[in-house]
């Protein structure tokens, strides 16, 4: 189980190079606008040490990382909310992922051309951002129309459906992303209210954006006065940005296995594009990851944090949280010193917790049930 990314961005920004780079996929990325027409999907394991830990301490038959769907779309052309280019149907195909990846380009080639001339990140966020933001607002304004004329006769789910889009509505007309006024829309979470509704209608501006800054090889060497630079500009402190050369990680993932390992270790700025990639995703998503043993299949599972262990129980089967009786429990860091599963629990380190357990990042769990 993992989640979804669509990556977004202006034509010739470098997007479908980094996804595959990330996928390791062999995409077609040329220098002209809308070379991606049909959206490019690929389907790859999240990095996880603690998982191949597992995997070389308890040999199963199986071990079942959790995945990660990036999904690349056409270029956004400026009126894309109102069709231009590919407007309509990329967007839709992106109203279904949990978080968005919006890649900039930062990277200086002549020979790529740029759909405004110049190259300025800032002004592409703004008005990649703006587009997304008219989508919404073409959502919820029709969608207003409709309930409308439900809420006239007093039914009480359309004037409450009525109230959470006269929020929207506000929020949208005056350019603002709904992610700014609510919590976050995390996959698989109990929010309530707007963030149920924002969910259920797909709406775009409400979910976690993460900026990729792609650079040149130069550039990426010291990339944090260039990545200070465009947060300054953009005025959000708490934008995450992610500086990445997509070329160069295109290059090392076209490597043999062992090459691209000795290459990545090399790297200075924290893994690989996929690795980071990964980190701030689980960030902005407020997800974990937790582990099962079942037979001799060790699985990697994502969740939001705060989630109870009844909860994890219902993503591995519904009969498991039917049934749920306890979860015996070991933290990664327990097993790891321990040495082990059998040496954890001689040591006392295995707990049994209830359903109203909280799960922890990097738990292992094994669930009774009836």
């Amino acid at each position: 189980m993992g989640f979804t990314c669509g990556i977004v961005g202006l034509p010739n920004v470098g997007k479908t190079t980094l996804f595959n780079a990330l996928t390791g996929a062999h995409a077609e990325a040329s220098c002209y606008p809308f070379c991606t027409v049909d959206p490019n999907r690929g389907r790859v394991p999240v990095p996880d040490p603690a998982l191949e830990y597992l995997g070389a301490c308890l040999r199963p038959e199986k071990l079942v990382p959790a995945f990660m769907e990036f999904l690349d779309v056409a270029g956004l052309v400026e009126g894309a909310s109102r069709g231009e280019g590919l407007g309509n149907e990329f967007l839709g195909h992106l109203r279904a992922v949990d978080a968005v990846v919006h890649v900039v380009r930062l990277f200086r080639q002549e020979d790529v051309a740029h759909v405004a001339g110049d190259s300025d990140p800032v002004r592409d966020m703004e008005l990649v951002r703006t587009e997304l933001v008219l989508a919404d607002l073409e959502v919820v304004e029709r969608r207003m129309e409709r309930v409308e004329r439900v809420a006239r006769t007093g039914v009480k789910e359309a004037l409450e459906e009525r109230e959470n889009l006269a929020g929207f509505q506000r929020a949208l007309s005056r350019g603002t992303p709904l992610r700014r006024v609510l919590p976050a829309v995390r996959p698989g979470g109990d929010a309530g209210g707007g963030d149920d509704r924002a969910r259920e209608w797909g709406l775009l501006t409400a979910k976690p954006v993460l900026y990729v800054l792609n650079m040149d090889e130069e550039q990426i060497e010291d990339p944090d006065p260039l990545v200070e630079g465009v947060r300054t500009r953009l005025g959000e402190a708490d934008s995450c940005l992610l500086p990445v050369c997509a070329k160069r990680e295109s290059e090392i993932m076209d490597l043999p296995p062992e090459e691209r390992a000795r290459f990545r270790q090399e790297m200075q700025w924290g893994g690989s594009g996929l690795e980071r990639l990964v980190r701030e995703g689980f960030r902005l998503l407020g997800l974990i990851t937790f582990y099962t043993i079942v037979g001799k299949v060790v699985r990697a599972w994502t969740l939001p944090r705060g989630a109870s262990v009844l909860h994890a129980a219902g993503k591995i089967h519904s009969d498991m949280q039917r049934g749920f009786i306890k979860a015996e429990v070991v933290g990664f860091e327990d097993f790891q010193g321990a040495g082990g599963e059998d040496a954890a629990r001689s040591a006392g380190l295995v707990r049994v917790e209830g359903k109203a357990y909280s799960v922890r990042d990097r738990d292992i769990l094994r669930i009774r049930f009836r």
